[in-house]
């Protein structure tokens, strides 16, 4: 009887230990934190800081985009919060818009989070009820992103000066 225990418990670890490496395979982590994260995100115990948030929306609302998109990587450092992307996508959106032509790397960046948030999202909608912010979807910024990086005659329209930046 207690053969079949000591069989019964090894295979119970191995089969996990698979799991484990499949996991570890399927989602690509770069550092510890990012397993870390990970794991958490699967247990249902993933949180992020909310005085780094606070503190990056606050300097998002200055204007200060880069400051804000740093402190919100390391507010949500397993980048699982959909909302917490979805600010980044923003801020990415903002710095890369100008009167005269979009930064496409920065659009480029941008778009790659906002598909993330997106992800992310539960049933792939995302509403943020920030009354600054004159787009409240990822859909909507994600349109933005997409326009911004599409070639077209508007890139020489002298009257694009007078639009403006959501």
């Amino acid at each position: 009887m207690q053969h079949r225990l000591i069989q019964s418990v090894g295979i119970a670890w191995t089969i996990l230990y698979s799991i484990f490496i499949i996991w570890i395979y399927a989602t690509e982590p770069r550092t510890f934190k990012e397993v870390a994260a990970g794991a958490q995100a699967a247990t249902g115990t993933y949180e992020i800081d909310q005085g780094r948030f606070s503190a990056a929306l606050e300097m998002f609302h200055r204007e200060q985009f880069r400051a804000a998109r740093e402190e919100w990587q390391l507010a949500d450092p397993g980048m699982r919060d959909a909302r917490t992307q979805f600010y980044i996508a923003y801020a990415f959106y903002r710095e890369g818009w100008g009167r005269f032509y979009y930064d496409k790397d920065l659009f480029k960046q941008g778009l790659d989070v906002v598909n993330r948030a997106i992800n992310l999202a539960p049933e792939g909608t995302l509403v943020v009820d920030d009354p600054d912010l004159q787009m409240h979807t990822a859909a909507e910024l994600k349109a933005e992103l997409e326009k911004g990086l599409e070639p077209g005659l508007g890139d020489i329209n002298p009257f694009k000066v007078f639009r403006k930046r959501k």
